[in-house]
């Protein structure tokens, strides 16, 4: 048997982007990287598999077993997809820039890494919205999985046939900065802070404000962009869980940002201003979480990141054996 070795890389990204919660998304310029070398071995595609992680970067913080890691999980529901069972050992090995668990896309990014190894490796030739669709049935963010797997800014919107995203127009007047602290943010707890009913007024100023971001970041206009970062869905039920958040979004306003807020649930806090305004921005959104005791990471873009890529390390004979389903 043949052995089968694919990389790829994979961006990080932000969701929500104040008020497009669940439905807009930006690929950010830090990125997952990750081989995979399928061999020879007892794997018979039926829970058996032989399944070796390597986790560098910060991935180290992972310590889930290979079957539960979400790189498998995205290989193994891409291999399901496609109808194929594969057979022999599959050996990954990853390394991430992406922070786990900052609301910076860090298992979207995985899982569509993982996807992608499985098409690289097997041959299965999914089409991307496939993949969009893999990622977020795993990850549950379509809004982090869509920019991860296209680059640029993506709009995802559910609907009765499935999901469909577009890319959005950023305006290039634009710079972006995410400040990073060294504490990660719960999720789930964030998703279980979020009431079940929000007043018929507020919304419909969600609406109006999601408008405004898809226009503003089209035009860089600052007022539409002043709006949309000031959410009235999800933000005010989650602010209490980032330590200093009111602060670093008042000294960034004040520093003249358009505006700030989580990037996806947290922890981290993104900041869009014009590039006049980015330095002082940058220095602001620092030295107000270092005023409150926490010490934090800056990144700063002017575009966005592009999207996924797959760079195989050899060719997939005809004769390799796979089964279908």
């Amino acid at each position: 048997m043949t052995t089968r070795r694919a990389s790829v890389r994979v961006p990080a990204s932000t969701s929500n982007l104040g008020s497009g919660f669940d439905c807009v998304g930006l690929a950010v310029d830090r990125w997952l990287t990750a081989s995979a070398t399928v061999g020879q071995g007892g794997g018979g595609g039926g829970g058996g598999e032989s399944v070796t992680i390597s986790r560098a970067g910060l991935l180290a913080v992972v310590t889930l077993p290979p079957q539960e890691d979400l790189l498998f999980r995205g290989f193994r529901a891409a291999c399901q997809a496609a109808g194929v069972r594969w057979s022999g050992d599959l050996t990954i090995d990853a390394a991430s820039e992406i922070p786990v668990g900052y609301g910076l896309g860090s298992s979207a990014a995985a899982v569509v890494a993982g996807a992608l190894l499985a098409d690289a490796t097997l041959g299965l030739a999914l089409p991307r919205e496939r993949l969009v669709v893999i990622g977020a049935d795993i990850d549950g963010h379509p809004d982090n999985v869509a920019p991860a797997v296209y680059g640029g800014c993506a709009l995802v919107v559910r609907t009765p046939g499935g999901l469909q995203v577009t890319g959005l127009t950023v305006s290039p007047q634009l710079e972006f900065l995410i400040a990073v602290p060294p504490f990660p943010s719960d999720t789930k707890a964030a998703r279980a802070a979020l009431p079940a009913v929000v007043p018929f007024t507020d919304a419909a100023l969600a609406v109006s404000r999601a408008a405004a971001l898809v226009q503003g970041l089209a035009t860089g206009d600052g007022a539409l962009l002043t709006a949309a970062l000031d959410d009235v869905l999800h933000v005010p039920y989650r602010r209490a869980g980032v330590p200093g958040y009111d602060e670093v979004v008042g000294a960034a306003r004040a520093a003249g940002a358009y505006g700030a807020t989580l990037s996806g649930a947290g922890s981290s806090v993104l900041a869009i201003a014009s590039h006049a305004a980015a330095d002082q921005v940058g220095l602001a959104l620092l030295a107000a979480w270092r005023a409150v005791g926490i010490t934090a990471e800056l990144l700063r873009f002017s575009r966005p990141a592009a999207g996924a890529s797959i760079i195989p390390a050899s060719r997939i004979p005809h004769h390799e054996r796979l089964e279908t389903t």
